[in-house]
């Protein structure tokens, strides 16, 4: 087995000020945890151009009918796939739209595989089933950023043509290398060394939020500050999808209701035909002239008939 020099990398350092975690008090550990994970938004800020360019790329890759993919081993493996799963209830999209791969399978969610995350040959193999294309933008995720399960992801995805993204918790990674669009973050050594589910897993959770749910903004997923694409599969978000529509028109609920019981529960058509007083064919059509932006469908709606 090839070694692989860990002392290098600042995610496998020890932290300085946790040398004597296992004499502290639980207070101690709890603070200097707090105040380590302070830490990690203020690293992020500094790759917020970095992130921004990935927006753009998954916006690209949406408006033009691609999937946005994620690949990555153990924690980072795990919050994409989390990620992945949340885009369909918030944001009305289709299961494939945003996918999640982790080595080794769905059993790796809750158990560790042994080896899958040293495999190429396995990442290549998984983007080959979902039938990669060059339309697709993939993130690679992977604390350390040597991770051969993601490289193996990454350096297929450049030969197809796919857009490419790194996430890493590591400077000048090896995965930063390999992908269009290298985000590495350094948030330092971890409070428990080498435990990358704490500040490396934070930090990659953390772009992940702003990754999609920025693109989903550029889509026209958001109205305002609303997620007006919300599926009612419940009866919780059935309620939600009532105070969005509330919200956005300062209507009654018994209008709210009503609007959306006439589209089916389709809050983006509920708002527009209150707001615009116009039947569900009409606030449609609107809604399709606009690219599924509801404020454009309002705006253009408006300008046409001060004409």
């Amino acid at each position: 087995m090839k070694m692989v020099n860990l002392s290098k990398m600042t995610t496998e350092q020890q932290n300085e000020k946790t040398m004597n975690l296992d004499s502290m008090s639980y207070f101690e550990a709890l603070t200097i945890m707090n105040e380590e994970d302070q830490k990690v938004s203020l690293a992020i800020k500094e790759v917020i151009p970095k992130i921004e360019e990935a927006v753009v790329a998954v916006v690209d890759t949406f408006k033009k009918g691609g999937r946005l993919i994620y690949a990555g081993a153990g924690t980072s493996g795990r919050l994409g796939v989390l990620d992945a799963a949340e885009c369909p209830p918030t944001f009305g999209t289709s299961s494939e739209m945003v996918i999640g791969l982790i080595a080794g399978g769905k059993e790796a969610f809750t158990e560790a595989i042994e080896g899958a995350e040293d495999s190429e040959e396995l990442g290549i193999g998984d983007l080959k089933n979902l039938a990669l294309t060059a339309d697709d933008v993939l993130i690679g995720l992977a604390a350390s950023g040597r991770t051969p399960y993601v490289k193996g992801c990454l350096n297929y995805a450049n030969e197809i043509g796919a857009a490419t993204v790194s996430i890493s918790c590591n400077e000048n990674s090896e995965i930063g290398q390999l992908s269009d669009i290298p985000i590495d973050v350094a948030v330092g050594p971890e409070v428990l060394t080498g435990s990358t589910r704490l500040k490396a897993g934070t930090a990659q959770k953390l772009i992940l939020n702003m990754i999609s749910t920025v693109s989903m903004v550029g889509i026209g997923k958001v109205y305002k500050n609303l997620m007006v694409d919300v599926q009612p599969t419940n009866k919780k978000l059935e309620e939600r999808a009532v105070q969005i529509v509330r919200s956005s028109t300062e209507t009654s609920r018994e209008t709210a209701v009503a609007a959306l019981e006439k589209s089916n529960y389709n809050v983006k058509i509920a708002i527009i035909s209150i707001l615009l007083n116009v039947d569900n064919e009409t606030a449609t059509k609107e809604l399709e002239l606009a690219d599924d932006h509801v404020k454009q469908a309002l705006t253009n709606y408006n300008n046409k008939r001060r004409k």
